[in-house]
């Protein structure tokens, strides 16, 4: 076990989930979501919220407006310290679908909702879903994700993404655990060294629960 902590974070409910439809582009937040995300808050508020001390968030719409409600005064501490929320590339959802891939960066630098993010990561291409995006690709990217986070000097660090990354980066492989809407898990890693960086339960660690277990556009092919 190491000292460090991650508190990883799945996004609200957002327009793909109400009935699976996987060819909304960038699925926003519903409103439903918007409220789970809102109720992420007073839950954190006198925890991760005090303590964490990097925000990371994959660039989609979905885990961007998650963040930003369900984090608000964390948000507003890191910016005032010069450290606003880092957007990853590599932590973006699995699938190729429309609704699992991100907008140009153009399109969200523009977006007032997302003023003041740290968009530096998000370059033109990376939605193209090939290399290190393509699907098959999954586990070295989720690899990728763990060893960022690890090399991070921050010993406490909240994660935003998708239900499918969530499962590549935690368990290694596509497996069935259920990530609830704007489920909150806190992680630490098994070692400081080793290629894999992988990561494991915190004992005693936090965890809040806003939405139900929803589906991804994995669901259907889980490995048990």
């Amino acid at each position: 076990m190491t000292d460090k902590t991650i508190y990883f974070t799945r996004h609200a409910q957002a327009a793909h989930n109400v009935a699976d439809d996987y060819t909304i582009p960038d699925a926003p937040l519903t409103q439903l979501g918007r409220e789970q995300s809102s109720r992420l808050n007073p839950l954190t508020e006198e925890t991760i919220q005090k303590t964490a001390e990097l925000l990371v968030s994959s660039p989609l719409r979905r885990p961007m407006q998650t963040m930003l409600e369900g984090y608000p005064n964390l948000v507003k501490r890191l910016e005032s310290e010069g450290k606003p929320p880092i957007l990853l590339t590599i932590a973006q959802e699995v699938n190729g679908h429309p609704c699992d891939t991100g907008s140009e960066p153009d399109n969200l630098i523009s977006d007032p909702e997302f003023k003041g993010l740290d968009f530096k990561d998000v370059h033109p291409g990376w939605t193209n879903k090939k290399g290190i995006y393509d699907p098959v690709n999954a586990a070295e990217r989720a690899r990728q994700c763990r060893e960022w986070i690890r090399n991070r000097p921050e010993k406490e660090i909240v994660f935003v993404a998708h239900g499918d990354i969530l499962r590549w980066i935690t368990d290694g492989y596509n497996s069935a655990k259920y990530w609830g809407n704007a489920e909150v898990r806190t992680y630490t890693f098994k070692s400081n060294d080793g290629e894999d960086a992988l990561v494991v339960p915190k004992e005693g660690g936090l965890h809040y629960e806003v939405g139900d277990k929803g589906p991804t556009s994995s669901s259907h092919v889980f490995q048990k």
